[in-house]
């Protein structure tokens, strides 16, 4: 007999939880971007704007059957930044559509998203 899965295959993935486990993920990234020899400005504000929409997420949890809309009408709603806010939620939308599929990304989301990077000392 096999050990069932931490998700069983009736259970869908929130939102609120896929952003939140993104979040994490994304601290390990920016920690990244801070070590880089070039202007990481750019960077910094693309992840500043999928920060947001994550949080945002996690916060309000829409249903997952709805997440696409609701990242559509934060778009919508975006104002200035419209461009900008249109990446970062087409990059959610994507990651949100591979964890759907993907046994192995969901599993590493469920571990915490584990980094080499997080294990490594800043350059002294």
């Amino acid at each position: 007999m096999s050990t069932p899965d931490i998700r069983s295959e009736t259970e869908v993935l929130r939102p609120a939880r896929f952003c939140s486990e993104l979040l994490e993920a994304l601290d390990v990234s920016d920690g990244r971007r801070k070590r880089r020899k070039r202007n990481t400005t750019p960077d910094a504000i693309g992840l500043s704007i999928k920060r947001d929409l994550l949080e945002a997420a996690a916060r309000e949890d829409p249903e997952p059957a709805e997440f696409e809309a609701w990242l559509f009408q934060r778009w919508l709603s975006a104002g200035m930044s419209k461009g900008a806010v249109r990446v970062m939620a087409m990059d959610i939308l994507e990651e949100w559509r591979l964890a759907q599929a993907s046994e192995s990304f969901k599993g590493w989301l469920d571990a915490g998203a584990p980094s080499d990077d997080a294990q490594r000392q800043p350059d002294s």
